[in-house]
């Protein structure tokens, strides 16, 4: 049903919108027009979600554990994880889940989190780059970088890398990075992305590393090509979590009404990790089980030949800030962006 007529244009009607599609109004007409299926069985999966505390991510680990998925997550503090897996637990009895202590902002705690799971698990089905918040004043990592940056860039890049040897072995997993719609604003620009303390904007930071992710996703895509492993974004809309209410306040009580739950946020990616689609494309992102444009303004977006340059130079620049530069390129006509 998701292919018929009457649902592809309701659907376009609703994305032109924006508000129409971003809001609760989204998933409460696309579920029904295109009449969704819940999402298929993961059992015997195991799948790893970073920053799985509270929010899109918590909401995640519930539907994953809810299909049946041996679910792992990441957080900072003991408290707050035993809090967690005490909710998935009470929303899917039986499920198998626990934590691992990490702050991502921190490359060597990234580290030692890859070593940790490696120690216990010999493949990984799902890997979700959840973790990450928007941040209101400048703060830097312990390794000098921007903590934005280092949280939402610099470690899904090095956790994927240190971990693509147990997704590999599970024949055909699954990456997949959670956006965010404010990317739409910003136009890559590499020399950028780094905000200096004296001229920092946090929503602006946010926004530009939810770009540099699409950007490096493609050239994830480009060189895991023939590996069994895919790479897919998606951005959950506007949802009532708690990042929202504490980085955009002003926002979250203005779209108060409109806003999504947590539930209907985490539903693509979800759907994502458990659908034959998850498994058959990559590269692209994705809102509301379909994949999106990802530029609505022109001046966002780069030509085909920039845009494959921006992404192995940011690749590169990923390497020298981490240190892991496994992967060599497959082909660079592997992918393109998506419109």
């Amino acid at each position: 049903m998701s292919g018929t007529a009457p649902a592809r244009l309701v659907d376009e009607v609703l994305e032109a919108t924006v508000v129409g599609s971003f809001s609760r109004i989204g998933p409460m007409v696309r579920s029904r027009t295109a009449r969704w299926d819940p999402p298929e069985r993961l059992d015997g999966r195991t799948v790893l979600v970073t920053g799985a505390t509270s929010g899109i991510g918590l909401a995640a680990a519930v539907g994953l554990a809810r299909a049946g998925a041996t679910v792992r997550f990441t957080a900072r503090g003991r408290e707050r994880a035993d809090r967690a897996v005490s909710h998935v637990v009470e929303a899917a009895p039986g499920a198998d889940v626990d934590y691992l202590l990490a702050d991502l902002s921190d490359l060597d705690q990234v580290r030692r989190l890859a070593e940790s799971f490696t120690a216990g698990h010999d493949r990984l089905d799902v890997l979700v780059h959840n973790a990450g918040a928007l941040t209101r004043s400048y703060r830097t990592a312990p390794d000098g970088s921007e903590v934005t940056v280092a949280t939402q860039l610099l470690a899904p890049f090095l956790l994927t890398g240190l971990l693509l040897p147990a997704l590999e072995a599970a024949g055909s997993a699954r990456v997949l990075q959670v956006s965010s719609g404010g990317m739409y604003t910003q136009r890559f620009d590499l020399d950028a992305l780094e905000m200096p303390p004296d001229a920092y904007d946090g929503t602006v930071a946010y926004a530009r590393v939810k770009r540099a992710q699409l950007v490096l996703l493609h050239e994830w895509a480009r060189r895991l090509v023939g590996r069994g492993v895919t790479v897919n974004a998606m951005h959950p809309g506007w949802a009532d979590t708690p990042g929202i209410r504490s980085g955009l306040p002003g926002f979250s009580r203005v779209m108060g009404p409109l806003l999504r739950s947590e539930e209907e946020g985490a539903d693509t990616l979800v759907w994502l990790a458990s659908s034959p689609e998850g498994a058959s494309t990559t590269g692209r992102f994705w809102l509301d089980r379909r994949p999106r444009w990802e530029h609505k303004v022109p001046w966002t977006r780069l030509d085909h030949g920039s845009f494959v340059a921006a992404g192995s130079a940011l690749w590169a620049w990923c390497a020298e800030r981490t240190g892991w530069d496994g992967l060599r390129p497959a082909g660079r006509e592997a992918a393109t962006p998506s419109r």
